[in-house]
């Protein structure tokens, strides 16, 4: 039997960046955007699916002058990674 996966994270963009945010805890937009290789726009979107749903948490400052945001991943961001993980690797072990 399969394990269901989370949808929110079948996104490339957004499981990239959850598996970021599980290895540092917090990282800023434009570190994000690098290894995603994502647009400006649709990284935005993707992280404002990801706050929506409570996986990050975004903050917004100012650094020299200069826009700064940066995302911390939540315990249920954490959660939902874990069994998502959990989840693929029960594909994994199907008897055929």
């Amino acid at each position: 039997m399969f394990s269901p996966l989370d949808k929110l994270l079948t996104n490339p963009v957004r499981l990239m960046v959850m598996s970021v945010l599980v290895k540092v805890n917090i990282c800023d937009f434009n570190y994000l955007k690098k290894i995603t290789n994502s647009t400006q726009g649709n990284l935005s979107i993707q992280l404002k699916k990801l706050a929506e749903n409570e996986y990050i948490s975004i903050s917004k400052s100012f650094e020299n002058n200069y826009p700064k945001t940066r995302c911390t991943i939540t315990k249920t961001g954490i959660a939902a990674f874990e069994k998502h993980f959990k989840a693929l690797q029960s594909y994994q072990n199907l008897d055929l």
